[in-house]
């Protein structure tokens, strides 16, 4: 899934625009195959050498690049050889949307398990115990908070949860 004909996925360019930036995904579509220095690469590119390091790392932290340590033995100075490497960027993506899917299994529990109180005016939203003890009066604002029916919550957050785990052909208990 992770290239088109002419360059990566859109979900898979989305992921590393989020991730990285637009220069660091610059960045990314740029740099040569193989191994190569970040000062190479920040020459190369044309991207600032601090975003072209900030990018590695977090490219290295997410899996999608490797580096090698070569020591000069004049001047002891050691030498990062950086190769990027986007074969994995399937798998990191199945692993963002199982973070996902737990995250919205959670808070659908959440949702469901509440009795929600909000303010007209300001939006400011609260669990019923919360407001209870607020005399149901905003703090944000101190207008009158009034009960907020979250079954359209409820049921957005259903229908993302379904069509996740269609995406990852995953069951309830699979997660």
């Amino acid at each position: 899934m992770h290239r088109e004909e002419n360059g990566l996925h859109p979900v898979a360019k989305e992921y590393l625009l989020r991730l990285l930036g637009e220069e660091g995904f610059q960045m990314v579509e740029r740099v040569p195959n193989g191994e190569i220095t970040d000062e190479e690469i920040a020459a190369i590119t044309q991207v600032n050498l601090n975003t072209v390091r900030k990018s590695l790392f977090l490219l290295y932290e997410n899996k999608l690049a490797t580096y090698r340590r070569q020591k000069d033995e004049e001047s002891g100075w050691l030498t990062y050889l950086w190769r990027i490497d986007l074969s994995r960027i399937d798998k990191v993506l199945e692993n963002e949307m199982r973070k996902l899917l737990a995250n919205l299994e959670r808070r659908l529990e959440y949702e469901r398990n509440n009795m929600f109180y909000a303010c007209n005016i300001c939006g400011y939203k609260v669990p019923f115990a919360e407001a209870a003890e607020m005399e149901f009066t905003c703090a944000s604002c101190s207008s009158m908070l009034v009960f907020e029916d979250n079954t359209e919550v409820i049921e957005a957050i259903e229908e993302r949860i379904s069509k996740l785990r269609e995406t990852l052909g995953v069951k309830r208990e699979d997660v």
